[in-house]
This record gives structure tokens, sequence and C-alpha cells, in this order.
């Protein structure tokens, strides 16, 4: 059984997306559901931690949420009123069930579990100094170092130990936990990536992103704030600021194509940013042409924006298989080339004999592109022009986005130019940074303190890379980064 790779390969993956909640009879199935709406943010791997008051129950899998929790036996044997889940994308090889979260360890303050978003930018160096101290590490994920850093902190209260911790690590984290019957979320102080609150009744939910309140019927209350640590005890929401104030830097892709579009992140809906974008590229990047294309499902939003802003009509030239896994037998060089037709297929009725504007979110390697537009091409288009909307991938993520090394992005190498003759198109744009910012409500992207995390596009990292930057063996530091979260 082989992957879609490298059609899969071809996108920019978040690595996971968290989930909890507290104080309700149907902790488990809440979980469920809410990962259920959150699995978008990762597809290998799925598990859920609950409590009962005295003892903590889980189960983890491999597969998607409804492949994992698809029975009714699983739901009632994860017993209590609080739980929390992980739904987790693997960044390359290392899909074992060590590494699936929530992990859960035993102190001497009782249980703990953990869900982790993001990734730990010094979680090696962290990982070498432990092991020195004798810390046996079971995973090879970033996330452990948390407990470890736990483990030996000084005495006090899981709250204390949590934060020594977390004033330990440095780069991108949304963390939901589990202890002494509290559930806790935590952002890293820049606030990199998402985490909002919610109500349900008497019920505390703590969520990558709104639509896992929707799917359960929760209240959107507001978004835990960058470096905020939230207890929900029962009842009550206590709010603590442990650590220093630093300039926000919330991932700028999120909007672009993480989030769900009927999410709304720091409060900004991310259906509305989207066609917002679509606007600002039929500003910077007009064509004459006679039909809007979305690549779906992303491209939708910004090409509904576009067609409106330059009066193009929009159509579905391309329509989605939903129903296509992550895996399928790939018997040939013949049907793993003819792979992206598993997703999509060209309307031809909409497409020939039209001058077409494409619309996508990114290009990554650009091999999906180049196949996208020789569909569009056989279905007998008479020009091809691709329109994207977000600026040129030139640089590596390291705060928990699964991004290519330097060399095998395409932007990184090329020039738009060359890009578009390598993509087969007749013309090739990119929203300007100043065009994104401007979407998101900013007059411009500010150089000397920009207002989003960007480093995707500019290499203007806001969290140090100690390990990238140290004398760490690069294989070493290259296989945990492929395994973390």
């Amino acid at each position: 059984m082989l992957t879609t790779n490298p059609l899969d390969d071809d996108k920019l993956h978040e690595e996971c997306g968290v989930f909890g909640i507290i104080h309700s009879d149907s902790a488990t199935a809440m979980t469920a559901l809410g990962l259920h709406a959150l699995q978008h943010r990762g597809q290998e791997a799925a598990g859920i931690v609950s409590y009962d008051g005295e003892h903590f129950h889980s189960h983890h899998a491999l597969g998607h949420v409804g492949e994992t929790f698809n029975s009714e036996a699983i739901i009632k044997r994860l017993i209590g009123s609080s739980a929390i889940g992980h739904v987790r994308y693997a960044t390359s090889g290392d899909t074992a069930l060590r590494n699936v979260q929530p992990f859960f360890a035993d102190f001497d303050f009782g249980g703990f579990a953990i869900a982790h978003n993001g990734n730990l930018s010094n979680a090696y160096t962290l990982r070498r100094q432990l092991v020195k101290r004798g810390c046996l590490f079971r995973s090879t994920s970033d996330t452990e170092v948390i407990i470890h850093l736990m483990a030996i902190a000084r005495s006090g209260s899981v709250i204390d130990r949590f934060i020594e911790a977390l004033r330990q690590v440095e780069g991108a984290y949304s963390l939901i936990c589990m202890a002494q019957g509290k559930v806790f979320g935590v952002r890293d102080p820049h606030g990199v990536r998402p985490l909002v609150i919610g109500k349900l009744n008497d019920s505390w939910v703590l969520a990558s992103e709104t639509c896992a309140l929707d799917i359960i019927d929760a209240t959107f209350v507001r978004d835990v704030e960058p470096g905020e640590l939230v207890v929900l005890d029962g009842s009550e929401l206590v709010s603590l600021k442990p650590f220093a104030s630093v300039p926000r830097k919330f991932c700028i892709f999120e909007y672009v194509y993480f989030a769900r579009p009927d999410s709304s992140l720091e409060g900004r809906s991310v259906y509305e940013a989207r066609k917002l974008i679509g606007i600002e590229l039929a500003k910077e990047a007009p064509v004459e042409a006679d039909i809007v294309v979305p690549v779906p499902d992303s491209g939708v939003p910004t090409a509904i924006g576009y067609a409106q802003e330059s009066g193009i009509p929009f159509d579905l030239g391309i329509i989605r298989n939903h129903y296509v896994g992550r895996t399928f037998i790939q018997p040939g060089d013949r049907i793993r080339h003819l792979g992206v037709r598993l997703k999509h297929n060209a309307n031809r009725r909409f497409i020939e004999g039209k001058r077409v504007v494409l619309l996508d979110d990114s290009i990554v390697r650009g091999t999906t592109s180049v196949k996208i537009v020789e569909m569009v091409r056989n279905a007998g288009a008479k020009e091809v022009h691709m329109r994207i909307s977000s600026p040129p991938t030139k640089h590596s993520c390291f705060y928990g986005i699964d991004t290519p090394e330097p060399e095998k992005l395409l932007a990184h190498n090329y020039t738009i130019e060359q890009m578009a003759k390598y993509i087969g198109v007749e013309t090739l744009a990119f929203v300007s940074m100043d065009g994104l910012y401007r979407a998101l409500g900013e007059a411009r992207r500010n150089a000397d303190e920009p207002q989003y995390c960007d480093a995707c596009f500019t290499g203007d990292y806001p969290i140090p890379l100690t390990d990238l930057n140290s004398n760490v063996n690069q294989g070493e530091l290259s296989f945990l980064a492929k395994a973390s979260e």
C-alpha cells in the first residue's frame, strides 16, 4: 500500500489539531466530534485521553478519526467527564503509535496528559541535555521534552511545573493538557498557532479552531491570548499570564490555507480573509480572460473574490473527488502519473475554448500545479493564467508546518517567469506581501516589525532556531524534525 505522494507532498501540511472539554457527561463523544471537525489539520493518526475523577483512559490509532473512533464500545470505554484529543499529521516516515498523542505520564502528583500543535525549535538541544541527566524518551516527538522538563522541575503544583517547563522551550505551541481534574490550555508568547475557548452549557471547551466548537453546538467565547495559560476547573476559568509580553506573530498561512474556511481566528473570518485576498490579487494581477476557476477546495473563496473584483465569471471548472483517502495501490508508473485525477477532474464543458484564470493557495514543489495545468489544457483551455493567494514560498517553516527543504521549493530556485514556464501557463502571479497584509486589515507589511509570522515567504523567523543553528548532528536533527508535532 503506497501513498498518493508525491502529490500529497506538494502541499504544506498543518501537523496537528487539538481539542479538550471538561465537566461534560459526553466528554469523549464530544472530543471525537471535535476531532472530526479538525481532521484537515492532521490525517495520519488520532488519540483521546479521558479522566473519570480517579483514572485516565486512552485510545490511540493510526488513521482518520472516523476509522479510529468508529465504535460505540471504544467511546464507552473512555469514561469520564473530561477528555482531550489530538489529530496528527506525520511529516514523513515515522508514523508510529509511539508518536500518537495525547501523551500520558505518571507523576508524583498523578496522571498528566498533553496534546500539542506546533513545533519546539530547541527540542533537540533540550533532549540531549535531558538524556545526559538520565531521562529516557519513548517517542521521537518534541512534545515529550515538556514532560521530562516537568519531571525534573522543582517541587510545586502541576501548573507551577508546567510553567517552569515552558519557560525553557522555544518555538510555537498551542497545548491542551489534563491533570488533577483540570484541563488547561496555553499558547506560546508569540501566539503562532491558534487556540480558542468555547462554552457548552456548564462545559468549557478548548480547540484549535472555531469549527470544532460549531460541530458540538458550543458557543465561541474568545481566543486564548498569546502567552496566556487558561485553567479550566469545573465551571471556572482562570487566566494566567506567566510569560513576558512579546509581539504577536500569528501564522499568516492559517488564513491562506490551513484553517477551515468556516472558522474564525483572531477575530477574523477565514472565508472572508480568503475572499479579500482574491480581491487584492485581481487588483494586483489583472488579466483578460473568460472564466475564473478555483483549484478546489482551498482556492474557492479566493476565486470568488477574484471574480467579484475582476468581473470575470466564476465557475467550477475543476471538480474534486472528496472520497479519495490518503492511500491507494499504485501498480505502475502510468497509474502513478494519473494520480492527480483521483482528486481532481476538469469540467470540460466550462473550460473548452476559454481563457482560464486558475486560483490556488500556494505552489510548493510545483508537481501538482504542472498536472493541474496539463489537465485543464487537455480539456480544451485556450489559455491558462495562474494566480496564487500567497506570496512565493521560498523558506522552510520550523514552527509546526511540514515544509520541504528550501532546495525543493520551486520559488526558492526559480524566478516567477521561470516558474510559469515550468508549470506551463501563459502568466503566473502571486499576491504581494503588502497585498496579503491589506487583505487581513493592515495597511501594509511593516518590514521592521511584521504583524504576522510570514517566515515561509520572507525568511524572517521571529523565534530563535536553536537546533538548526547549533552543532547538532544534522541527520539526527532531521529525523527528529520529521517526527515531531
